[in-house]
């Protein structure tokens, strides 16, 4: 979708719709939507007197201007109370309002920057809001569909009056407009079905992706893991006839900084190995889910391409372990022991906590980087799902300084995570006899367990896991919580996050 900022009057501008908004409990608008209304001959008061136009939150309404002013049509959108006001409800409103256009088959609309003036939010925060909000919000996942709708909004005009600020709404039009295509260029890597995203072929569209951000793209094969040391990620990849790779995605923009480095969970497929997954009907996720496995690599790579795109002051780094994990003759067996890179030894007691396994030795490797910070994201556990649903992300962290800018990100962007603990006690339950440690600690708190192993191959910089099993897949069903602007599938949680952590970081010398 083409977006452009314009210097101008909204109830004088000419398109197909043209939006406005209207919090609730309004009798008369003001501000842009006052002006609009004025135009129409009070139009719009005379349907909040009518109680056909509310300002409840994300309800919208469109009807025609009737050549009354040159717009065709005008869509209002409630903005709800004044009090309950945030900068994600203009994500959620602009959503509402982009999808509407798009539902009515038009393909064109100018909008104001809602938020920005009764709403009292800042002027570049809100612009960015909006233009986030029509980008997720009008992201459908059809590649594979041989008769797509058809229905496509083509552009967007954001209409504001003050020409001196015209300059501050572009800049962040441009931030959010790579953001937004980031976290869609995650959701098709995450809706894409497996059998077009084996680890090669996922390779190669990260390979396409980084030349034309301008990053850095280096792969390690089968053989170069073998000789590194990867024990633990060939151990999953055996059951697979699709070899493995590591991809390791870097941005230099920090100078002679050290890097933040980004960790991201890259299961192709998880069948659950020799351990298969339960049937649905026994209350486990449907296995064609498990495609989005690789949910954290997907965040991890889109988010260092933001950052490359935007050329942010940062050094960062995404490093994903892709695998497959299928069950076969060749495949790992519980029981087995691997020997992970720099040494550490790991039990194999089930095969289904095989994301643990990648990320052992991803994590040990991110360490030959000496970075400010290593963050892992990973659809790692089902106990993290059940304890937060799909609204948060469980957040592990040893820093507080790093817990704090991940806090400070959530805020911002409203991708919210959740403080689980990390106390030592819980290191009883992943114990191992054989080996220096084993890759389940049983049912009780399998959430906590699984960060307090991943923490075993940390030592020696700050670190945070995420375990965003919940928040990285949106269900259909009618009763699932979801916002406007997060389509039914892969959500792409995350990418928003960490690049605004990213934006944030101010590097030490």
């Amino acid at each position: 979708m083409r977006i452009r900022v314009e210097v101008g009057d909204i109830s004088r501008w000419e398109d197909e719709v043209i939006v406005v908004n209207l919090f609730e409990g309004m009798d008369h608008p003001g501000g842009a939507t006052g002006a609009v209304d004025a135009a129409l001959g009070h139009q719009i008061s005379a349907m909040i007197a009518s109680r056909d136009l509310s300002g409840a939150f994300k309800d919208v309404t469109g009807f025609p201007t009737f050549d009354r002013i040159p717009g065709n049509r005008v869509i209002v959108v409630g903005l709800g109370r004044r009090e309950d006001f945030t900068l994600d409800r203009v994500r959620e409103v602009s959503a509402r309002a982009a999808t509407k256009v798009r539902d009515m088959g038009l393909t064109t609309f100018a909008t104001i920057v809602h938020g920005a003036g009764v709403g009292e939010i800042d002027l570049g925060d809100a612009a960015e809001a909006v233009v986030e909000g029509a980008l997720l919000g009008l992201y459908r996942y059809d590649e594979h569909k041989t008769q797509p709708d058809g229905k496509r909004v083509e552009a967007m005009t954001i209409v504001n009056l003050e020409k001196a600020r015209a300059g501050e709404i572009r800049d962040a039009v441009h931030r959010a407009s790579v953001v937004g295509s980031s976290v869609n260029f995650a959701r098709d890597l995450i809706n894409a079905p497996s059998n077009v995203k084996t680890p090669r072929l996922l390779t190669e569209k990260i390979r396409a992706a980084a030349k034309e951000a301008g990053a850095k793209l280096t792969v390690y094969d089968e053989a170069q893991l073998k000789d590194l040391g990867f024990g633990a990620l060939l151990g999953v990849a055996r059951g697979s006839v699709e070899p493995p790779r590591l991809l390791v995605l870097e941005h230099a923009g920090g100078g002679r900084s050290k890097p933040v480095v980004l960790v991201g969970k890259g299961i192709t497929f998880d069948s659950g190995g020799i351990a298969l997954k339960p049937l649905e009907a026994l209350g486990a996720d449907p296995m064609w889910l498990m495609r989005y496995d690789m949910a954290g690599a997907a965040v991890a790579l889109s988010a260092v391409l933001a950052a490359a795109r935007l050329k942010l002051p940062v050094n960062a780094v995404a490093i994903a372990p892709v695998t497959e994990n299928m069950p076969s003759g060749s495949a790992q067996k519980p029981g087995d022991i691997v020997r992970t890179f720099g040494g550490k030894t790991i039990e194999v007691l089930n095969t289904d906590a095989e994301g643990r396994l990648v990320l052992a030795d991803a994590l040990g490797f991110a360490k030959t980087f000496k970075p400010q910070a290593t963050i892992d994201l990973a659809t790692l556990t089902g106990a993290a799902k059940v304890a937060l649903g799909r609204m948060a992300s469980a957040m592990f962290a040893d820093d507080a300084s790093l817990r704090e800018r991940l806090l400070r990100a959530s805020e911002a962007t409203a991708e919210r995570v959740w403080e689980m603990p990390l106390w030592d006690d819980y290191d009883e339950q992943i114990k191992s006899d054989f080996a220096d440690v084993k890759n389940t600690g049983g049912r009780s708190a399998g959430a906590v367990t699984a960060a307090k192993f991943l923490q075993r191959f940390v030592d020696g910089f700050p670190w945070a896991h995420l375990d965003i099993a919940g928040p990285a897949w949106i269900e259909a069903a009618p009763d699932s919580p979801k916002k406007a602007y997060l389509p039914t599938g892969a959500s792409g949680y995350g990418v928003r996050l960490l690049v605004r952590l990213l934006r944030d970081w101010k590097s030490p010398g």
